[in-house]
């Protein structure tokens, strides 16, 4: 038999989890610490004061508390001093973010992705972003990691894209070039764009204290982070979570992945463009131009919105009889089609869902909006910060 932790151990994991807390909720008096994870005052004292050696956290006093007796010092991230870079390649972009503790962007660039870019040509500027904000990273900050998020199917283990079509890659080693792009920054982490973003707007965004959320993000094509019991599926390797690629039409229109009538071919951009006539446009705009004509009275845009709502109600219906969650958010163009067809939608994910899988059942859109997928590309870097604090 395996004797129990250690105090050491105890202790390790008390920091660990006690930093999480603060890098999700923010400054946080020693007071509603001692609270929320149930350790006695002096325990909080001796933990806050270890991170705050460490120059993982700061502690001061509140200026005002209308209380009387000494007021309780408040715990805060050192978001300025302890950052990870944060990287995204997505279909139309590429960007790149330090990101301090606590999941503030403290600096950011962005480019144009044009379609088409071979992934050798994106990994360049990427790594000269980096760079670049390396050159303005105070000379005490402390660096953590990065992450990469790839809007397209991902082996953990490596960060090989086996599978990305909306950005035309096949088994792409994009974490292996762009780690060693980066040269002694290193310590890179790759995820799923979709993955990362259901991450963080389940712990600090629309899902939070909530353990079964769907998060859907559309451009091109569909992707999804699914949170079930509070932890994400990612499936064996990692590559759970490709919704838009389920067959809801067999008679329907050839899909990038090589099948026929995925979801994505009735909800992606291409089917609202084609369904309202603007088959030669492409890109954000472009979908925002159909969903701003459709609001204006235009018949045809009208009739995409209603098309791709209906589709996208199909879909969330069976979604919800197979994992029951208790959320669906809208991100990517999703969002902007969920604003103006969100009767559509829920109508027809009543007349699909079971009773018991939809009553519960709230439509949301990110509050991180399109910084979700930065500030999670970062939390898989802050992940070995948070699980051993002192880890050197």
């Amino acid at each position: 038999m395996r004797a129990g932790p250690s105090q050491e151990e105890v202790r390790r994991h008390n920091l660990g989890t006690l930093l999480r807390y603060v890098h999700v909720h923010g400054a946080t008096s020693r007071a509603e610490l001692t609270s929320r994870l149930g350790l006695n005052r002096s325990t909080i004292g001796a933990l806050t004061t270890e991170l705050s050696g460490a120059g993982l956290v700061s502690e001061e006093t509140p200026r005002e508390t209308g209380r009387a007796g000494r007021p309780s010092l408040v715990v805060r991230p050192q978001s300025a001093r302890v950052y990870a870079y944060a990287i995204s390649i997505e279909v139309d972009r590429l960007r790149a973010a330090r990101v301090g503790l606590g999941g503030r962007i403290l600096d950011r660039r962005e480019t144009e992705r044009p379609r088409g870019m071979p992934f050798e040509d994106a990994i360049r500027p990427l790594a000269g972003f980096v760079r670049e904000m390396r050159k303005a990273v105070p000379d005490d900050a402390r660096y953590v990691g990065s992450g990469l998020a790839v809007a397209g199917m991902v082996r953990r283990a490596d960060g090989m894209v086996r599978l990305a079509p909306t950005i035309g890659w096949v088994e792409e080693p994009v974490g292996e070039v762009l780690g060693a792009e980066l040269g002694d920054i290193g310590m890179l982490t790759v995820g799923n764009h979709a993955d990362v973003s259901a991450l963080v707007e389940h712990s600090r965004g629309a899902a939070v204290g909530l353990d079964n959320v769907i998060y859907l993000y559309g451009d091109v094509g569909v992707g999804s982070g699914i949170i079930a019991g509070g932890r994400r599926v990612t499936g064996h390797g990692g590559y759970g979570g490709e919704v838009g690629h389920m067959v809801v039409n067999p008679q329907g229109r050839p899909c990038s992945c090589g099948s026929r009538g995925c979801w994505e071919t009735e909800i992606g951009e291409y089917a609202l463009l084609k369904h309202a006539g603007r088959e030669a446009d492409s890109g954000r705009e472009a979908v925002l131009n159909v969903v701003e004509a459709a609001m204006r009275g235009d018949s045809q845009a009208q009739r995409a919105v209603r098309h791709v709502g209906d589709w996208l109600g199909f879909g969330v219906g069976n979604l919800a009889n197979i994992f029951n969650p208790e959320a669906v958010i809208f991100g990517g163009t999703l969002r902007d089609i969920y604003l103006v067809a969100a009767a559509q939608i829920r109508s027809r994910l009543n007349a699909i869902a079971l009773p018991v899988c939809r009553e519960h059942i709230r439509l949301r859109t990110p509050e991180l909006g399109n910084d979700a997928a930065l500030i999670g590309a970062a939390e898989l870097a802050f992940e070995h910060l948070l699980a051993d604090p002192l880890l050197s």
